[in-house]
């Protein structure tokens, strides 16, 4: 299994994706690759806006990103898919979208096969056994808080490496 599991997208004064990109081109090699993105989490960004966003920069890296929710069979999408990558946003949105589209297993037996997995905040969280963890509003009931389970423990993205006063 390979897993590439990423805090957050964004640190202050970076470019999106700015920290993360070198690891994400060294994780998925010097061959283009057509990674499947799951912009589920995003709700301030239309699914076009965040799949536009994330694309622009793999293309700097030499990758190409479709997006499962232009798909007509989106587990079909999955069991093609060279990659997976799963933004962040809002969690528990991730979570029942993948669920309503019938993901969890798709993607699950997926990675377990060796195709690579990327996923940043919300993309992370649903790397573990549940979503139990997330500091997300709850603002839509997934079926339920069960995830992946690709790692046997759970994840809490964010860290802020802040010195309060």
């Amino acid at each position: 299994m390979r897993l590439l599991l990423i805090s957050n997208s964004t640190n202050a004064g970076e470019a999106y994706l700015e920290h993360p990109l070198d690891q994400i081109k060294s994780f998925l090699g010097s061959i283009p690759v057509k990674a499947l993105f799951i912009p589920y989490a995003g709700v301030t960004i239309s699914f076009d806006e965040y799949t536009t966003r994330v694309s622009k920069r793999f293309r700097e890296i030499a990758h190409e990103i479709t997006s499962v929710h232009e798909a007509d069979d989106p587990v079909q999408a999955v069991q093609q898919a060279e990659a997976i990558v799963v933004g962040g946003g809002n969690t528990f949105h991730l979570a029942k979208l993948m669920q309503q589209e019938g993901l969890i297993d798709a993607i699950r037996e997926k990675v377990l096969a060796g195709t690579p997995y990327i996923g940043w905040s919300a993309g992370s969280n649903m790397a573990c056994p549940s979503i139990r963890t997330t500091n997300d509003m709850p603002i839509v009931e997934p079926v339920s808080f069960q995830a992946l389970n690709l790692v046997p423990f759970q994840i809490n993205p964010h860290y802020l490496d802040a010195n309060p006063e």
